[in-house]
């Protein structure tokens, strides 16, 4: 437990800071198998426009350092091959 009053604070900010980051993931998550799905049913048009949602949600996330920016480009970079060049 924390013994000071700078670290009794310090562990309210990372539990806030946590339950944003675990939101952020969560929805990043979601939009990356929406993504996958509608690619393999063969719906170009809905899948390009999830992908465009799904790139937006990376690099807000990677903006707001919830997600490494080098893996924001990896997941951008897979997905292109994936979904974009079908399309």
């Amino acid at each position: 437990m924390a013994n000071t009053k700078s670290a009794i604070k310090a562990a309210r900010q990372s539990l806030r800071r946590q339950a944003r980051n675990r939101t952020i993931k969560s929805r990043l998550k979601t939009l990356s198998r929406k993504v996958a799905a509608l690619s393999t049913e063969d719906k170009p048009a809905e899948a390009r426009a999830a992908a465009i949602a799904y790139i937006s949600a990376l690099d807000k996330a990677a903006k707001k350092n919830v997600v490494h920016k080098n893996v924001a480009s990896h997941h951008k970079a897979q997905l292109s091959k994936l979904v974009l060049a079908k399309a």
